[in-house]
């Protein structure tokens, strides 16, 4: 049995049909709801919006000119308003070849002229509510990867920590006395333990940072530092494979070049 998230979803689309002439919204909310849509009505641009706060839509058909608040002011408002999902916007316009470009500028996703065609309305609403499934299918899968790495670097973290405190207690010899080529490469151990736990922590730190969580700010890097780390951590590899690794480093590093972080 396929439990897949993905599968096309059941539910019956709603639409929100705005126009402040109620024979038109009578006649597009009869064409919609014998094509099987829930259709909610609004008379203005203000009641509009405050449906669409209340309970987002999956479509909006939305009448270019009202007066008090019009098509273009609610328009603008949607697409500003970053706590919506995406919602596709149908407006409803006379001919007029400006009032067409100022609406897709604005955020609108398609147009129709009045007087409406049924069938060229029928046409488009099923086009933007293709279009909606698309996009929420989409932000659905990268909210999914994205709690899915979370989750992964998250449990990551217990075995390397372990691993790190279990290295520092045999640098500090609870377990016996160790050579100094021994004591030589568990520090090299060390380092790659902790540079990959470091990896780790950042990775939680962006996806904390892109959900808003967290900032950037610049932190000063020490450049011949970070070779010389780099260089320790690779000697092991290269001797495996008989290859010479020389760190060169002839210039002066007199100041940190500064470098984007996370903090």
């Amino acid at each position: 049995m396929n439990h897949s998230p993905f599968i096309k979803s059941t539910k019956v689309n709603r639409i929100l049909v705005v126009d402040d002439s109620p024979d038109n919204c009578f006649l597009i909310q009869s064409l919609l709801q014998e094509e099987g849509y829930l259709i909610d009505l609004a008379e203005n641009g203000a009641e509009a919006l405050a449906q669409i706060e209340a309970a987002p839509p999956d479509l909006v058909l939305l009448d270019a000119m009202m007066p008090v608040m019009d098509g273009y002011e609610v328009t603008r408002r949607v697409r500003q308003n970053t706590n919506l999902p995406f919602i596709p916007i149908l407006l409803i316009t006379a001919y007029d070849q400006m009032s067409v470009a100022r609406g897709l500028d604005i955020g609108a996703d398609d147009f129709i002229r009045k007087p409406v065609e049924f069938d060229e309305l029928l046409a488009r609403v099923r086009s933007l509510l293709r279009l909606k499934h698309s996009v929420d299918e989409r932000d659905e899968i990268a909210r999914q990867r994205e709690d899915f790495v979370s989750r992964l670097t998250h449990d990551l973290r217990t075995p390397l920590v372990a691993a790190d405190r279990m290295m520092g207690l045999m640098l500090q010899g609870a377990m016996g006395e160790m050579s100094e080529d021994f004591k030589e490469a568990l520090d090299i151990m060390v380092r790659s333990n902790q540079n990959l736990l470091y990896l780790v922590n950042t990775l939680l730190e962006v996806y904390r940072y892109e959900a808003g969580r967290k900032t950037l700010h610049f932190s000063p890097v020490n450049l011949q530092d970070l070779a010389q780390d780099v260089t320790d951590e690779l000697s092991p590899l290269a001797l495996e494979k008989g290859l010479p690794l020389k760190l060169n480093c002839d210039m002066a590093v007199d100041a940190s070049p500064v470098v984007r972080a996370i903090a």
